[in-house]
C-alpha cells in the first residue's frame, strides 16, 4: 500500500528473489511469526528399510530426526513408531561428560530399556568395535571427537533396538572406521531386520547404505524413491540441461582477476536437447568479449558428475591469438570413453605467460550439462558409477 513497499517488491522480483510483501500462505515457511521448519510431511518406512534423507542445509533434516526421536514434539500431526530407537543426532549424544566410556554404555542401554545383564552380554563386542579399549574406563570428557563417534556409534549399533537413526555422524571418524560403520548398518538392515534412517551430505555413503532416499527442500518432501534419482534431484543436474547459457550480465568468479576476457554466452551446437550417445562429441560455441588483445590463450573444460565429483579435464593448446573486441571460439569435447550418466561442465579461458604460468581470464561454473546415453539400448544393465567409475573402456579382449 506504500510506494516504498512497491519499490521493495519490484527490486526483489528484478533480482529473482521472493517478494517480501506478498500475502503469507501455506506454501511459505514463515506463517505469521512461526517459522515452519517442516510442513506437510507424510511418509511411511517399513521394517528393515535403509532410508537416506538428503537436502540442503536448512531443509529440515535434523528437525525431522529430532521429531522422530522425541527430542522435540511436532506442533501438529502424528508420528507412529514401533520399536526401540537408538539415535545419534550429533557427536556424543546422551553421553555424560564426567562418566567413563564403560559407564556411558550402561547409561545408554538403560535409556533404551535394557537390563544390566543384557548390556554385560554385549559389552565386549561394543568395546571391540569402538576401538577405544585402552580408554574405556577414562571419562569421556577427555575423548577426542573421533573417539566419541566410535564409542557412540558402537553403542547404537550393538544394543537391542529395532530402529537406528543417524545424523551425519560418520563425518568425524576416519575413512576406515566410516566404512566399518557403513558395513555394520547395512548388516543391521539386511540381516537383522532393523530399520535405518541416515542423514548425510556424502552421496557415496548414501549409495552404499540406502535402498531408498527422501529429498527435503524448505521443509517439504520433493522426492521419495530411487536413490540415484534422488541424488540427481538433490545435486540439481536437471537445472543445467539448457543448450544456451547467457552469461552476458553474469559476474563470473574468474572475470574480476584481470578484466581481460569476459565469456558472454555458451551455446551447444547441433542439439535441441543435450543428450549424446555412441561416438558423438559435445560441440560448443563460446561468445566472449576481449577488452584487450590476448596471446597464447587456451580453453579448458572440467567435467563433473551430477554428484559433484571431478570426472576429468580437457584443454586446448595455448596458441590462440585474440584481438580486442567481440569474438567466437568453437570447441569439441569427445565423449567416446565417457560412461553413461549426467555431467556438468565448468568452462575456463586462460593465457600462458612466458614462464609457463597460467593467467586466468574467466570462469563459468556449471556452464552447461549433458547426458551420455547407454550405447547398447538392448543391454538392460544400467551403469553404476559408484562401482565402475566414469570411464567406459573399450570391449575387453579375452582369448583362450
Amino acid at each position: 500500500g506504500t510506494l516504498s513497499r512497491d519499490l521493495q517488491s519490484w527490486w526483489a522480483r528484478k533480482r529473482g528473489k521472493e517478494d517480501p510483501n506478498i500475502k503469507i500462505g501455506t506454501n511459505q515457511r514463515l506463517v505469521g511469526q512461526t517459522f515452519m521448519a517442516l510442513n506437510g510431511l507424510d511418509f511411511e518406512i517399513k521394517k528393515g528399510e535403509a532410508v537416506g534423507i538428503i537436502g540442503a542445509n536448512g531443509a529440515g533434516k535434523s528437525t525431522l530426526l529430532k521429531l522422530l526421536t522425541h527430542v522435540t514434539a511436532p506442533t501438529e500431526g502424528t508420528i507412529d513408531m514401533y520399536g526401540r530407537v537408538a539415535s545419534m543426532l550429533e557427536v556424543g549424544t546422551g553421553f555424560h561428560q564426567e562418566m567413563t566410556g564403560r559407564e556411558n554404555v550402561y547409561l545408554n542401554g538403560a535409556i533404551l530399556g535394557m537390563t544390566k545383564a543384557e548390556i554385560d552380554a554385549k559389552m565386549d563386542d561394543i568395546i571391540e568395535f569402538s576401538e577405544v579399549r585402552d580408554f574405556i574406563d577414562t571419562p569421556v570428557k577427555r575423548y577426542s571427537s573421533g573417539m566419541y563417534v566410535k564409542l557412540a556409534f558402537s553403542v547404537a549399533a550393538h544394543l537391542d533396538n529395532e530402529i537406528m537413526i543417524m545424523d551425519e555422524v560418520l563425518a568425524v571418524g576416519d575413512m576406515r572406521f566410516q566404512q566399518k560403520c557403513l558395513t555394520r548398518m547395512k548388516e543391521a538392515a539386511t540381516q537383522e531386520g532393523r530399520t535405518v534412517l541416515y542423514v548425510s551430505h556424502n552421496m557415496n555413503t548414501i549409495r552404499q547404505l540406502c535402498d531408498r532416499c527422501i529429498v527435503l527442500k524448505q521443509g517439504k518432501i520433493v522426492f521419495d524413491g530411487d536413490v540415484e534419482e534422488a541424488i540427481t534431484i538433490y545435486m540439481g543436474a536437471n537445472n543445467q540441461m539448457a543448450i544456451v547459457n547467457d552469461c552476458s550480465d553474469a559476474r563470473n568468479p574468474g572475470y574480476a582477476l584481470d578484466h581481460a576476457v569476459h565469456i558472454d554466452c555458451v551455446t551447444l551446437l547441433d542439439k535441441e536437447y543435450p543428450v549424446y550417445s555412441g561416438e558423438e562429441a559435445v560441440r560448443v560455441q563460446v561468445d566472449f568479449t576481449a577488452h584487450k588483445a590476448c596471446k597464447d590463450m587456451a580453453m579448458r573444460m572440467t567435467v563433473f558428475s551430477a554428484e559433484g565429483e571431478v570426472v576429468g579435464m580437457a584443454t586446448s593448446m595455448p596458441c590462440l591469438q585474440i584481438a580486442a573486441g567481440k569474438s567466437e571460439l568453437y570447441a569439441e569435447l569427445p565423449l567416446r570413453w565417457v560412461a553413461p550418466g549426467k555431467y556438468i561442465i565448468n568452462l575456463i579461458v586462460y593465457s600462458v605467460n612466458q614462464y609457463g604460468g597460467e593467467q586466468l581470464h574467466d570462469v563459468v561454473e556449471n556452464c552447461f550439462g549433458f547426458e551420455k546415453m547407454q550405447k547398447d539400448q538392448n543391454n538392460k544393465m544400467a551403469w553404476k558409477h559408484n562401482y565402475w567409475g566414469y570411464v567406459m573402456f573399450p570391449t575387453l579382449e579375452v582369448k583362450v
